[in-house]
């Protein structure tokens, strides 16, 4: 991100904390980000679009936080516990943002929106499952959707606490005690039937994408991760003609699936799409290698 992106994003984040979303003007950020308004529309080329980058500047911080230990050699439990810790830090960081989202659903301004907020919420609900799962071992496999939507109740639930009594408690107990929490929920949950499963979350994962917004949309946001992923890359002029196809595509008001198909398959066999592919292949209604 460059330094001027930066300072929009703060200065934004001090302004909607402030006065609200809906109350803050592109002139009152450009101002406080010491810019012309003409300048704010290089980097951004609306308030919603500055909205955006903003969640996913939370996001990359949350998931940069939860990925710094994952080469410390620690036991399952402990790693999760800081894990939780961390999480709970960097959504402090910024409360009163959290608080103008909540009070003026900001979400459900446009598409892109959403979208991230659903991407988020999956990615979210996948650490809770693998941390759960490296902790309590296969035996709770059949169970590990109940059990990632019942440690997010206890997360959410007390993350509003939090956020207006902050000093009540440390972080360390909390999510010490959410821990004992989930260990008597796990030794009581075994032998009892699931209520969630893969195949039924999947289907309900894909209603909410129906429902909330346009498919073309929430893909647009992949292809964007996708072009975060190849900007790292050294060789890429071959696989950025492919993506520029891709995105081109999918863009149309009737997209061709074998076109789609074909550019994806030049990704195939370079591991940080392997996920990107199954999430566009799902849209599409196909599998990909």
């Amino acid at each position: 991100m460059k330094e001027k992106e930066r300072m929009i994003i703060d200065a934004a984040m001090k302004l909607f904390a402030m006065k609200g979303f809906t109350s803050t003007s592109i002139q009152e950020i450009a101002t406080e980000s010491g810019i012309s308004k003409g300048a704010f529309y290089l980097y951004f080329k609306s308030k919603d679009a500055l909205l955006l980058a903003i969640l996913q500047h939370h996001f990359e911080k949350i998931q940069q936080k939860l990925s710094e230990f994952d080469h410390k050699n620690l036991p399952a439990r402990e790693k999760f516990i800081k894990q939780l810790n961390a999480m709970f830090e960097t959504l402090l960081e910024h409360k009163e943002f959290i608080i103008m989202q909540t009070r003026e659903q900001v979400i459900l301004l446009n598409d892109s929106i959403k979208g991230l907020i659903l991407k988020m919420h999956e990615e979210i609900q996948q650490f809770y499952r693998n941390g759960l799962n490296s902790i309590y071992g296969e035996a709770i496999k059949p169970y590990l959707w109940d059990l990632s939507m019942m440690l997010e109740g206890l997360f959410q639930s007390y993350i509003k606490i939090l956020i207006f009594d902050k000093d009540s408690f440390t972080l360390e107990e909390l999510t010490a005690f959410i821990m004992r929490r989930m260990d008597g929920i796990v030794a009581s949950i075994t032998g009892d039937q699931p209520i969630l499963s893969d195949e039924k979350m999947e289907r309900l994962l894909n209603k909410t994408k129906a429902f909330s917004f346009k498919n073309v949309n929430h893909v647009e946001i992949i292809i964007e991760d996708m072009k975060k992923e190849l900007a790292k890359m050294d060789e890429k002029e071959d696989l950025e003609i492919s993506l520029d196809v891709l995105e081109s595509e999918i863009n149309k008001e009737n997209p061709r699936v074998p076109v789609i198909q074909g550019m994806l398959s030049n990704f195939k066999d370079i591991p940080p799409f392997k996920k990107h592919m199954k999430e566009i292949a799902s849209f599409y209604h196909f599998s990909v290698d």
